[in-house]
């Protein structure tokens, strides 16, 4: 009965001043609210980021050219060529699915329609490599590559940019790459944004078109793509691809390399820890409003505790314990911080809601910050409360009564 007693004593002392039992609670309202905001923002952009990654392949190396060094002197941009490409797919004995690159922007143009968009020479095993499908078509063989066939595969979204023509009357039509006719021979799935590229909006000819056809006969490659069957093959993949080129661009050990080789997965584990910075960063500063909070739930105690004196000496009279007391008031910051913390929630998970319908932007509400903020907002409630509390259960009777 006791403990029914305390909460019914707790709830009657908000309800009799309800206006500031709300205002009270608003700086918690506020602090969890941007908390969860602060967290759904940061989780959001996370996931999205990881999910562009992911559509690059977290089993794909990446080789790019680097920078060249005489004496500890940088001399500019390496290059790569072909043979860089050859030797990785013919000295691995089949570890690596190897495709080099040549890109450009060039103009695109069918019937009256035109479109400026990256044209990409690359291998067959471009697509195994990235796990492209096809809308329509099929892909260029390497047959068509020794041949320098002058057949194009065309990004997911290139149809619409050509006067929305459908991906299946376009197979076998012909559309001009910088003035040079070429057969459409397939339409991509749609692959959406991958990072900072968007393959949709390429198209893809074999490497040796590109590098005879339109590039003038330019044999510098922008990047070569090596991938893996398992993630767990990657470091030996490294290792073997840091060898070969050393041995081909002549470098001795020890000395610094003329190329980079970089992994998607070790980019997003670098967003990721960068993400995480950030969103506990966030929600430190939106801890903040937390505190304020919870020194105006003790600041108001404090108050009602000098308002209630003459309340504590009756009820002290008549034989309410030091715990008793002691526990109204600790229920009474503690329902008003839970309250708080629940406002808020439903506040965040709101305005995340509104960011991703307004604004587009990517949130997630995760359960653990949900939970974290709740409970957060309830430890408010018993720290900032305890001094209050305490305050109210050492009043002497005699003093409480007698107080004007």
């Amino acid at each position: 009965m006791l403990l029914l007693e305390v909460l019914m004593v707790s709830m009657g002392a908000i309800r009799a001043n309800m206006l500031r039992s709300v205002l009270t609670t608003l700086g918690i309202v506020i602090g969890i609210a941007a908390v969860i905001t602060m967290v759904a923002l940061g989780e959001g952009a996370q996931q999205s980021v990881q999910e562009q990654i992911n559509r690059l392949g977290t089993t794909v190396l990446t080789i790019r050219p680097g920078q060249q060094h005489m004496h500890g002197v940088s001399r500019g941009d390496t290059r790569m060529f072909i043979d860089d490409a050859m030797v990785l797919r013919d000295g691995t004995n089949g570890l690596l699915t190897v495709s080099p690159e040549q890109s450009s922007r060039m103009q695109i143009t069918y019937q009256r329609w035109n479109s400026r968009n990256q044209v990409m020479g690359v291998w067959p095993e471009y697509f195994e490599i990235y796990d492209h499908g096809l809308v329509a078509g099929r892909f260029f063989t390497q047959g068509e590559v020794r041949g320098r066939r002058r057949v194009v595969v065309l990004g997911h979204s290139i149809p619409d940019a050509l006067g929305e023509t459908p991906a299946e009357l376009l197979i076998g039509q012909t559309i001009q790459v910088r003035g040079i006719p070429f057969e459409v021979i397939g339409v991509l799935t749609e692959k959406g944004d991958a990072a900072w590229v968007r393959p949709d909006d390429q198209i893809f000819v074999p490497q040796s078109t590109a590098q005879y056809r339109v590039m003038g006969g330019r044999d510098r490659l922008s990047a070569i793509y090596a991938a893996t069957a398992t993630a767990d093959e990657l470091d030996v993949a490294y290792s073997e691809i840091d060898r070969l080129l050393r041995r081909e661009h002549r470098i001795p050990p020890g000395d610094d390399a003329d190329f980079n080789i970089s992994n998607s997965a070790d980019l997003l584990a670098t967003f990721n820890e960068t993400g995480q910075t950030f969103t506990l960063l966030l929600a430190g500063i939106a801890a903040v409003s937390l505190l304020v909070g919870g020194i105006g739930i003790m600041n108001i105690m404090l108050v009602s505790v000098t308002e209630r004196t003459r309340e504590i000496g009756i009820r002290k009279a008549l034989g309410a314990t030091k715990r008793a007391i002691l526990a109204q008031f600790l229920v009474e910051a503690l329902f008003l911080c839970t309250l708080g913390g629940f406002l808020g929630v439903a506040a965040g998970y709101g305005a995340s809601e509104i960011m991703t319908q307004v604004a587009g932007w990517d949130t997630a509400i995760r359960f653990d910050a949900v939970i974290t903020a709740l409970v957060f907002s309830a430890a408010v409630g018993l720290f900032f409360g305890i001094w209050p509390a305490r305050r109210a259960s050492i009043l002497d009777p005699i003093d409480a009564l007698g107080y004007e």
